[in-house]
């Protein structure tokens, strides 16, 4: 053999191993250039093009959100990218349920790459923060389910659940007119939430064909993808598609769980009773999943099935390789001795699971793959004040950097407008945001919104100025 086809062979081996150690990216490409799977539409295979890093995440409640939350917060940390989060006044969410303003994101983290914290939705504002290029994502669940779990989640704080004798969901179900206030903290909880998230009016009249249909047109021309939850790896696909990304970006692990004893049968009579009360929610989900299956099909679905399993086996690599060769174990929060690995219990009638890290005495884990496995798991608020903390410390360094050296420190803290977004001001501290994950003192806030945080919206969160600056 001839020395350059020695050189050739070995060059070969060596891009083999190295691609290899790096995530397996070469199984994924070759076994889809093998299978002729082309890309969709304009974006060429992994590699070809530079991953898309401007993503705004729409996060609906109960719907594998916080799941998606995750994996968008472990991206912008492996790619130093800045992350949108909330001003401290609004916890850990965008003072939802009020329509989402810039006055809602903390300062030192503007100009942003992703946005992902829940938020009612509101076009115009996002798009003023966000730059021109932004992809727009959202997820919908099917609402039988999505109701069951609201209902069980939010008991203790939507009264027009809590009202409901013995908590029973066969019996609001019954005459949900009789216990919904449509004004109430929180009734965003009881009656289409979905259309509620996504800045539309949930209180819309069913016969009101005309609005649902210019609403569903609306949603589909903001998202450049809709993700369903009962299909969450199809629904990856897609994404890593439409921004580019590889094999690793996608991987997961699935967050805020409920246990068995804390669900409740739904049985088809109860479907049918929950999609009749939330019909908004009903037309989004169905059209938006045939809508995912249509663009599935584009791709093919025979890639798309090879790629859902190259997914799963590479998700099953990286959990053995954070919990000892095993496959993680839920536990209660009270069984996790990791404080940080806690997720939030929204009462005492629903329990949710996380996990708990083992202490890894492998010599080759090194302690970024120790901090990999913890973040993976990490729940939704502590990871959220990890993403503050970090972002605020490289703001502050930049700051020193751009700001001359004084002989004497200022007497007052210096206040920077970002000429990007003149419109952050603290003027008036936002109110506490709806419940959910803990905040800093560990108990969640159920103080009532501003007077008139609930509007009726016609196009995707442009609500009135009285209601914007309420």
């Amino acid at each position: 053999m001839s020395q350059r086809k020695i050189f050739l062979v070995l060059l070969f081996i060596s891009t083999v191993s190295l691609l290899l150690h790096h995530g397996g990216h070469l199984n994924w490409t070759m076994e889809a250039f093998h299978l002729g799977c082309p890309a969709i539409h304009s974006h060429p295979a992994p590699g070809l093009k530079p991953k898309h890093t401007n993503v705004a995440f729409l996060k609906t409640h109960k719907t594998a959100s916080s799941t998606m939350q995750n994996l968008l917060f472990r991206f912008a940390e492996r790619n130093n990218l800045t992350v949108a989060m909330p001003v401290q006044a609004c916890s850990h969410q965008f003072c939802y349920p009020r329509s989402f303003t810039s006055h809602f994101v903390h300062p030192h983290t503007i100009p942003p790459n992703i946005i992902t914290s829940h938020m009612r939705f509101n076009r115009a504002e996002l798009q003023r923060l966000m730059p021109n290029d932004t992809k727009y994502v959202t997820i919908l669940r099917e609402p039988s389910s999505m109701f069951e779990s609201l209902f069980s989640y939010y008991n203790q704080y939507c009264q027009s659940f809590k009202r409901v004798p013995n908590g029973s969901l066969e019996a609001f179900l019954d005459d949900p007119g009789h216990y919904y206030r449509p004004d109430e903290t929180f009734s965003m909880y009881a009656h289409n939430t979905l259309a509620f998230d996504l800045g539309g009016d949930k209180d819309r009249p069913e016969s009101d064909v005309a609005y649902a249909q210019s609403f569903l047109k609306e949603v589909e021309q903001v998202f450049s993808l809709v993700m369903i939850a009962e299909y969450f790896d199809e629904s990856l696909v897609l994404l890593r598609h439409l921004l580019n990304w590889d094999l690793d970006d996608i991987l997961y692990v699935k967050l805020n769980m409920r246990t068995t004893s804390s669900k409740r049968s739904v049985t088809p009579g109860l479907q049918s009773k929950i999609r009749a009360w939330n019909s908004l929610d009903a037309r989004l989900y169905d059209y938006f999943n045939a809508s995912l299956w249509s663009q599935l099909s584009d791709l093919g679905l025979d890639c798309v099935a090879r790629e859902v399993r190259l997914l799963q086996r590479a998700q099953e690599r990286l959990l053995r390789s954070c919990f000892g060769e095993r496959m993680p174990l839920v536990r209660s929060a009270a069984e996790i001795k990791n404080k940080e690995l806690r997720p939030w219990q929204p009462s005492g009638k629903v329990d949710i699971v996380g996990y708990d890290l083992p202490v890894n005495s492998s010599p080759g884990f090194s302690s970024q793959a120790q901090e990999l496995c913890l973040k993976l798991i990490m729940p939704e608020i502590q990871y959220s004040r990890v993403i503050l903390r970090s972002q605020s410390l490289r703001y502050r360094r930049g700051y020193q950097l751009r700001t001359p050296q004084l002989s004497h420190p200022p007497l007052q803290p210096i206040r920077t407008v970002l000429p990007r977004h003149p419109q952050v001001q603290r003027s008036q501290p936002p109110p506490p945001a709806a419940p959910g994950p803990a905040s800093e003192s560990g108990s969640p806030s159920t103080s009532k919104p501003v007077a008139g945080t609930q509007g009726r919206t016609t196009k995707l969160g442009l609500k009135s100025s009285q209601t914007q600056a309420s």
